[in-house]
């Protein structure tokens, strides 16, 4: 299916993303530490939140490419699912999904284990990591974010 460099999935290879994906969530979690009154428990917890749900977007929710280079060939594929041909377990993918799992740990600990806020950290990272599995691999829960099929 993929003759070509897939430009819109390779990104999480190149040299830096990890380094930039934790500078960025320095920075979130820095301005949210600068706001008057903000907890360092809350601004884990919305750190972890802002951050599972614009990656859950981005990677698991948006379908195709943004360009149209590939001749329809991505359409049907999710940004995770078109990330290293759809390999599992790579370098890229464990990075991403280390991310989240750091998040929570950091969220939960910071809030001393407060049964509100690990519930709702616990609930943010299951629904950001559940598409990650493998076994989820072009797999469209209750048809939700399926394109239907134009033939």
């Amino acid at each position: 299916m993929e003759s070509f460099t897939n430009s819109n999935s390779s990104w999480p290879n190149l040299r830096g993303s990890i380094a930039t994906n934790v500078f960025v969530l320095f920075l979130i979690r820095l301005g949210l530490g600068l706001i008057p009154g903000m907890t360092a428990e809350a601004a884990w917890t919305i750190t972890s939140i802002l951050y599972d749900s614009i990656t859950f977007l981005m990677f698991h929710w948006i379908l195709g490419v943004p360009f149209a280079l590939n001749q329809g060939d991505f359409e049907d594929l999710t940004l995770w699912e078109q990330m290293d041909k759809g390999e599992p377990f790579t370098p890229a993918k464990k990075y991403l999904t280390i991310i989240p799992i750091i998040l929570f740990l950091l969220g939960t600990h910071y809030s001393h284990y407060n049964v509100p806020t690990f519930t709702i950290n616990l609930i943010a990272l299951v629904i950001v990591l559940i598409p990650k599995f493998p076994a989820m691999y072009k797999v469209r829960i209750f048809g939700i974010n399926q394109k239907p099929h134009t033939d």
